[in-house]
């Protein structure tokens, strides 16, 4: 049980907005085999909520990226979050694990939020390496100047490889997926849970040391799965950024977030 003469724990949630099926084994895995039917992607964003502070973690993609890359929408992030009775132009704090599309679309809809970002991460999205087609794949350059349009109107937090944001939230950089990937590690009830994002796609990558197709560094992309391990309090307080089984394992906060939401914030259903 954790300790709670410590800091007010965060309510945490995963919230389910769109979904990529008819993938193979080699789409999540450096290796796989092309011929293996493989996991399909859900995509998620987060909140880390107490009586004094909310946090959103990421902000998805919408319908055009959707259909110009193929994913199946459920529903605009934003949506996902009115139902979880948060309203999207009242939130203040946004963490950005990093600027790929499906994690750093939509930030218009949040017209009163400070986005927190690596600085690592802002260099590589709009340096040298975005000259490589393989590396900007993962960017849509819309949601990139749009960043840098909120860096100048002063509403961009830069990082540096570790930050405390509040008594109970830090910031982690792993880099690997990203130039400056970013994980969030957050006190609840249960103890320390870490928001992994694509610092392990799936379940599969970090326990198989498995490395996700889609990356900058190997190297430092199988060195943070040491690095979410150690953070995290098990095994079980770890959140990959795409897994189905998320939304299996943790129960929804009501009848009517079925589907929509799920606690991260209580034990897993199973391990």
């Amino acid at each position: 049980m954790p300790d709670m003469t410590g800091p007010e724990p965060f309510e945490l949630f995963a919230l389910k907005y769109a979904r990529h099926s008819g993938r193979k084994a080699n789409d999540n895995f450096i290796g796989g085999d092309l011929h293996e039917a493989g996991s399909d992607l859900f995509y998620y964003v987060w909140v880390a909520r107490r009586s004094d502070k909310l946090f959103v973690i990421d902000t998805g993609f919408g319908p055009e990226a959707a259909k110009q890359r193929g994913r199946e929408l459920n529903c605009i992030p934003v949506e996902a979050l009115t139902r979880l009775g948060i309203a999207a132009v009242d939130v203040d704090q946004v963490i950005l694990t990093h600027l790929h599309y499906d994690h750093a679309g939509t930030l218009g809809h949040f017209p009163k939020a400070c986005f927190h970002v690596q600085a690592k991460e802002a260099a590589y999205s709009t340096g040298p390496c975005m000259c490589h087609s393989f590396l900007q794949h993962p960017f849509d350059v819309e949601d990139i100047v749009n960043f840098v349009r909120l860096n100048f109107a002063g509403r961009i937090a830069f990082h540096d490889e570790t930050t405390e944001l509040a008594d109970g939230l830090t910031l982690h950089r792993t880099g690997g997926h990203s130039g400056g990937l970013q994980v969030v590690r957050v006190w609840t009830r249960r103890g320390w849970v870490v928001i992994a994002s694509d610092a392990t796609h799936l379940y599969a990558n970090y326990r198989n040391n498995l490395a996700f197709p889609a990356v900058y560094h190997v190297g430092e992309l199988l060195d943070g799965y040491r690095t979410i391990r150690r953070l995290a309090d098990s095994d079980d307080h770890i959140i990959p950024g795409h897994d189905p089984m998320v939304m299996r394992l943790y129960p929804a906060p009501s009848p009517a977030l079925e589907g929509i939401a799920v606690r991260l914030d209580v034990p897993p259903r199973e391990s």
